[in-house]
């Protein structure tokens, strides 16, 4: 019988928060291979103490208690790599790729967690990089049919179904017309001539957004919630955390879900875990 591998990509808010709130027990029933984590804000013994048994990689930010992040598996990983862009750029804590043996094929694992921005500030500019770092990365990690996973908080909503309330953040970071052109020439068609949503033309990369693509034009699933107010109860929310796979993987979608919590108080992160099995 063909293997199912789940791959799951979650933000915990902060490792030790997720675990005292409730991970485990999400984590008991979810049945996953590999998880990878963002915005993990600890140290290895966090991790550790957070997911017995599990292999476990991470790559912390310079800032302590900043960022952060990690890839558990039920696989021992062949390799792992966190170097993205040049040394200008700040990707500590912000990058990691793991590859695994997966019935005789590599498989490459990516848990990213792109900076949020602020418009106007160096916050920003600092964002600009790293997506144009990933621009860079992308198509050498999908080179010759490799079966490759980008999973994660990528902090850009890329259409209007991605954001409840997109018409009042047309003009912030994670709606910008220039950040979604990134994910236009990523998931534009490979080789073929974009129309971006910031008005300039690129070259599509053809990755695939598994979620978008298991669920087609309808809103979101939205995959995070801001804690203030009632966003979490009237789903008004972003779908910001995805898993974005090469054209060859992409065929191997057997399921996506987002395991959105049952209510407000059963939350252990105020993001929602994005789970996608693969067919080998």
């Amino acid at each position: 019988m063909p293997r199912t591998l789940r791959v799951a990509a979650v933000n915990v808010n902060g490792i030790r928060a997720a675990a005292r709130k409730g991970m485990a027990g999400w984590l008991d029933t979810a049945d996953v291979d590999i998880l990878t984590l963002q915005e993990v804000r600890g140290e290895r013994e966090h991790l550790d103490a957070a997911l017995p048994g599990w292999h476990i990689l991470e790559d912390r930010s310079l800032q302590k208690g900043r960022a952060g992040v990690a890839i558990a598996s039920r696989l021992e990983p062949t390799a792992s790599r966190i170097a993205l862009g040049g040394e200008s750029l700040e990707s500590n804590g912000r990058w990691l790729e793991a590859d695994f043996e997966v019935e005789g094929r590599t498989l490459t694992a990516v848990s990213a967690y792109v900076f949020t921005g602020e418009v106007g500030t160096p916050k920003q500019e600092q964002k600009w990089a790293f997506l144009e770092a990933m621009d860079a990365r992308l198509p050498e990690l999908a080179a010759d049919g490799a079966l490759a996973v980008v999973t994660g908080d990528l902090n850009v909503g890329h259409r209007e179904l991605d954001i409840k309330n997109w018409k009042g953040n047309l003009k912030k970071a994670g709606f910008l017309p220039r950040e979604r052109a990134y994910f236009d020439r990523w998931l534009g068609a490979a080789g073929e001539s974009v129309a971006c949503a910031d008005g300039t033309t690129g070259t599509g990369l053809g990755w695939v957004d598994v979620g978008r693509r298991f669920h087609g034009d309808v809103p979101g699933p939205y995959t995070w919630w801001s804690q203030r107010g009632q966003a979490f109860d009237n789903d008004s929310g972003w779908r910001i955390d995805y898993q974005l796979a090469t054209p060859a993987l992409a065929e191997r979608v057997a399921a996506y879900r987002v395991d959105r919590q049952a209510s407000y108080a059963e939350r252990w992160t105020d993001h929602a875990p994005v789970v996608v099995d693969y067919a080998f």
